[in-house]
């Protein structure tokens, strides 16, 4: 766990909580940038998975992002499960 870097401390997987489906259809720059904290992980090459963590003000879901140094994958999905466990996902 001590070489793992776990995003968000602060930030959700996305700026915005779920939204309803083709919500966002006719703004697609604005679909396109729910994925924007997604991006740094994968331009990294590194592994990263996102975890439901809770919903929000409006019952829909917010999720955390836990990215992990490169070729860590399966140390990571162990931590997710815990996570999982943990937070009763």
């Amino acid at each position: 766990l001590s070489r793992m870097v776990i995003v968000p401390k602060s930030r959700p997987t996305s700026p915005t909580v779920a939204f309803e489906l083709g919500a966002r259809t006719a703004d697609p720059l604005a679909m396109y940038l729910s994925d924007i904290y997604t991006v740094p992980a994968n331009l990294a090459g590194l592994p990263a998975i996102s975890l439901p963590a809770r919903h929000g003000d409006d019952s829909l879901p917010m999720g955390i992002q836990l990215v992990g140094p490169r070729l860590t994958e399966s140390r990571l999905l162990q931590i997710a499960h815990r996570i999982e466990a943990i937070l009763g996902s």
